[in-house]
């Protein structure tokens, strides 16, 4: 059985940080294993933050894949860490390698890749990949799900 007493979040009234930095990601412990590791998957289709220029809202398709080691991220701690970006001025490119580093240290996993799939705004969409290295071999990983922007939706 899982030991859940560290966790501050799980089963109480949780008021939403108020930035990403202030957000606590808590984990739970895990046991791997004999065989390829697993890949853990967080899908968050409607992420938003704040363009830091124009105080805009920008919203992303997130997709996190990654293969714990010893630790899980807590959903919904990862929830409340990614509900913290709504009022956080950042670029797209800085808000989604930030989720990614953020999961890694909270978890120091095998293995993590990020896809952050921004709508566009002026007409151009980013889309923005960051991962910790080569993926672990074995494991199996599925493609992100999102398909390249036509109209994403």
């Amino acid at each position: 059985m899982t030991i859940t007493d560290t966790l501050t979040q799980l089963g109480t009234k949780v008021e939403t940080p108020t930035s990403p930095e202030t957000a606590v990601l808590e984990t739970v412990p895990y046991t791997r294993v004999e065989g390829p590791p697993a890949i853990v998957r967080f899908t968050c289709p409607e992420f938003t933050s704040l363009c830091p220029v124009t105080g805009q809202p920008d919203f992303a398709h997130i997709v996190i894949d990654y293969a714990p080691d010893k630790m899980l991220v807590e959903s919904k701690s990862l929830k409340l860490f990614m509900v913290s970006f709504r009022n956080h001025g950042a670029f797209h490119e800085d808000c989604t390698v930030m989720i990614g580093r953020r999961v890694v240290e909270a978890t120091k996993p095998l293995w993590l890749r990020i896809a952050g799939y921004w709508y566009p705004r002026g007409g151009i969409p980013i889309d923005v990949f960051w991962q910790t290295g080569t993926p672990p071999e074995g494991s199996w990983l599925p493609e992100t799900g999102v398909a390249p922007y036509r109209g994403r939706g």
